[in-house]
């Protein structure tokens, strides 16, 4: 509310001075623009609840079965044994060229 009565006495001073068509148009954009940001932000209030469900029901996923949890391990057994690899690779060759 404070902002309101600085707004009032602003806008009198400024339909006294005759301000130019340019500043007219930029304080009409700036309090169109605010405008829209205090509808966005009530809608975003109002429909918070609503999305916020949906996002719950999203994120209760099916536990996986034992097929799946045994597929995903031989997955990051062969990813390990990759990467063991290569790394002993790497040692081989610094050791060759550091000799």
């Amino acid at each position: 509310m404070e902002t309101m009565h600085e707004l009032i006495p602003f806008a009198k001073e400024m339909l006294s001075q005759k301000p130019n068509r340019k500043m007219v148009k930029l304080y009409m954009l700036g309090s169109v623009l605010a405008f829209f940001g205090v509808v966005i932000g009530l809608v975003e209030t109002v429909c918070s609840p609503f999305t916020s469900q949906g996002m719950l029901d999203e994120e209760k996923k099916p536990t996986p079965t034992r097929e799946q949890m045994l597929a995903q391990k031989q997955e990051d057994l062969i990813l390990e044994k990759s990467k063991k690899a290569v790394g002993t690779q790497r040692a081989l060759v610094t050791r060759q060229h550091a000799s």
